[in-house]
């Protein structure tokens, strides 16, 4: 079984969580979440109903499982053309994506889910269209990442409160720049061009307030931390700004990857 799960996993074109499956099998994610997953402010998560939003190759969702939940529902769109591409890389993006990710979107998510045994159940379903009638209710919901990569961010939040009957987690993508600037005020940076699909990146405070934007009461929160960059990571280039960059992940984060924060909260009645 061994050879075989290697060979899958090295014929997967793309990874984007690296996963530590049977046999002593990694697989070489974009991103490194094993270390930062126990900063997160998780809730009790044993015997609850959980639902990872945008769970891509599912290392939340598995996570989830794997601490004892009682049935675990994982969530993502199944055509890279759906995507909030911006205006400028609609054309292209999408096709160029799906060469680089191969033909099958959930693929990675499929090997890992069968590597161990998994019995978590992936809907292809956008963030947008969660809804009691798509996928039901929820104990416990996870949203990692996917904010930043989503024009209307406050939607999505609203989206996922009306599936939400116990808390949310989300951990998202903030700019460590504007956090150090409004520590306490909630703002965040409009990007909006280019390939990377990346539209709001929020101060710390900002995602704090996004979060209650959406119809939540947040109960806890973190500073920034970093998401580890995986090693299919593209290496980071050694210009100035740059390294201005890794300093102050370094500083402000403790570490270098992508700045993220945290938010445990309650949707409000």
């Amino acid at each position: 079984m061994t050879t075989s799960l290697r060979e899958a996993v090295a014929a997967q074109p793309l990874w984007y969580h690296v996963l530590d499956l049977p046999g002593g099998v990694t697989t070489p994610g974009w991103f490194d979440l094993r270390r930062s997953v126990d900063r997160l402010p998780w809730p009790q998560v044993r015997g609850a109903r959980c639902l990872d939003v945008g769970t891509y190759d599912g290392f939340l969702a598995f996570t989830m499982e794997q601490r004892g939940a009682a049935e675990v529902v994982a969530v993502d769109i199944d055509d890279h053309r759906a995507w909030d591409w911006p205006v400028d890389a609609r054309r292209r993006a999408p096709d160029d994506l799906a060469q680089i990710a191969g033909p099958e979107k959930g693929a990675g998510f499929r090997i890992a889910a069968e590597a161990l045994g998994s019995s978590v159940r992936r809907l292809p379903l956008s963030v947008y269209d969660l809804s009691p009638d798509t996928a039901g209710r929820f104990d416990v919901v996870v949203m990692g990442s996917l904010l930043l990569h989503l024009r209307d961010p406050l939607r999505a939040l609203e989206a996922v409160r009306s599936v939400c009957d116990g808390v949310l987690l989300s951990v998202e993508s903030v700019d460590l720049a504007l956090t150090a600037l409004h520590p306490r005020r909630p703002v965040a940076r409009l990007k909006g061009t280019g390939t990377l699909c990346q539209w709001w990146e929020p101060s710390v405070a900002g995602h704090r307030q996004m979060v209650r934007a959406g119809g939540f009461s947040v109960e806890r929160a973190t500073g920034p931390f970093p998401v580890e960059f995986g090693p299919a990571h593209p290496p980071q280039p050694r210009t100035f700004e740059a390294l201005r960059t890794a300093a102050l992940r370094r500083v402000l984060a403790g570490g270098q990857g992508v700045p993220h924060s945290a938010v445990l909260a309650r949707p409000v009645a």
